[in-house]
Parts: C-alpha cells; structure tokens; sequence
C-alpha cells in the first residue's frame, strides 16, 4: 500500500510545495505524487518535481513523482477525469490517497474537494496560513503557530 498526494500547479513555488511539508511534518510522506498542470503553471510544475523529491528525501521516503498535463486551464472534464482516476486507482490498489485542495485557481480546488469526497479519498488536505504576513514565505520559514493542515474529511 503506497501513500498517494494529489494536487495542482499554481505559479507561487510555496502554494505548491508548503502544503506537502505540513503533510509530511504530520506523518503523511507520500510515495507518489501526481501533479495537474496546465500551459500557466508548467515552469513552477517543474521546478516544484524536484523540491517534491528532496523534500520527500528529508523526511526519509522516497517518492515518484508524475506530472499530467492539461492543453488548457479550463479543461474542466480534464481536472475531473485526472481526480476520479487518479483516485480511483488509488482505491484500487489499496492505497491511500490524499488530495491537496490548496494551490491553484479556485476552481480547481472546488473541483478537487468535490472530488476528494465523492471519489473517496483517505484526506482532503488544505494549508491554512492563518497569520497574513507569511505570504510567499516557504513552511520551514512560517512559525507553525501561524499556519494549519485541515483534512477535511475529519472536519465534515
């Protein structure tokens, strides 16, 4: 059973990778990540695959990371095919899945939490900043009283 994070490009470097930190301060180090892109987020996409893998590093795992790209940033049957099969694979399998409903427009974070509960993921994580100031600052920056990882599925 792999432990799966699923989540969306978005052009900030900390939208990105800020939530996955939490996660993995909390236990959750993922083995796969699998990360929607578009044309207007591809370079962050990018460089945010290989932080993903020395983040995971640090935390002692070892993850594979997947990149799907859309042609389109309102591909709006792409976003939800890439969660309800990326999802549902995941179920398959026996895995457990989390999305991340952080980063991105918010479109597409309404479209992944709708996704997380119907198509039965194990998390629905999102990075809350509580303190206003620490916009673009990176997690290891922000003091951890200023900030919070709500799963959704624990709250509703």
């Amino acid at each position: 059973m792999a432990r799966i994070w699923v989540t969306n490009g978005t052009p900030t470097m900390p939208g990105i990778l800020n939530p996955l930190m939490a996660a993995c301060d909390r236990g959750f180090v993922p083995e796969e990540l699998w990360v929607l892109s578009n044309p207007g987020v591809a370079n962050p996409v990018s460089d945010a695959t290989d932080r993903f893998e020395v983040i995971i590093e640090a935390y002692g795992g070892d993850a594979d990371v997947s990149v799907h790209n859309l042609d389109h940033e309102t591909d709006f049957r792409g976003i939800i095919e890439f969660y309800r099969s990326t999802i549902e694979t995941a179920r398959e399998n026996g895995d457990t899945v989390a999305v991340d409903v952080t980063p991105g427009r918010k479109f597409m974070s309404a479209i992944a939490f709708q996704a997380g509960f119907k198509f039965d993921a194990d998390h629905v994580f999102y990075f809350h900043r509580k303190a206003g100031g620490y916009y673009g600052q990176f997690y290891v920056e922000i003091p951890r009283t200023a900030t919070d990882l709500i799963d959704f599925k624990e709250v509703l």
